[in-house]
């Protein structure tokens, strides 16, 4: 199982402060290039489950994709489709530089889509940077917020930074 603690900035639209939650993955092998992939969250500052949610996953590896459909609980009483999407596209032969471009539909229980984004993102990924320090680096553009972001990942640690002032940071156990 992966855990990880999240830690989410301010929320500038609404003034609301988004503390730290704990996160839990267990992804569960179906077949070769297919697992399902099960998800939970706890809000710490409200102590109740904030993220359910189940995915299964086909990986196309020839094709660098991967799609995903499933379901999830948001909040304790909101319930949603998935569907997610995402290519990846090299630039070198070692994989470690390339553009990634993503899709993911959130719908209610009617399939009326609540959300949506798409991103397209640049990514390179330096190995050893220092000693046992890999670095990953993403420039990246939401499509449906059009808004620029970035990402900067050392070993255990994520940090996401948002043109509009947002920011989380993740720490993976």
């Amino acid at each position: 199982m992966e855990t990880s603690l999240r830690l989410r900035g301010a929320d500038n639209t609404t003034g609301q402060q988004l503390g730290l939650r704990i996160h839990a993955k267990q992804k569960l092998p179906l077949a070769y290039n297919a697992l399902l992939q099960a998800h939970a969250e706890i809000d710490t500052a409200t102590r109740k489950p904030s993220l359910l949610a189940v995915l299964a996953r086909h990986f196309f590896p020839q094709l660098s994709a991967n799609v995903g459909a499933g379901v999830q609980l948001e909040r304790g009483n909101i319930f949603r489709y998935t569907l997610r999407g995402k290519k990846a596209v090299s630039f070198t032969d070692d994989g470690l530089l390339g553009l990634n471009i993503k899709g993911r539909l959130l719908a209610d229980k009617n399939f009326k889509p609540r959300r949506k984004s798409g991103a397209i993102e640049l990514a390179w990924t330096i190995l050893d940077f220092r000693k046992g320090q890999d670095v990953r680096m993403k420039a990246g553009y939401e499509l449906y917020r059009k808004m620029p972001y970035f990402q900067l990942r050392e070993n255990n640690w994520t940090l996401n930074g948002y043109m509009d002032g947002k920011w989380d940071v993740r720490f993976d156990m």
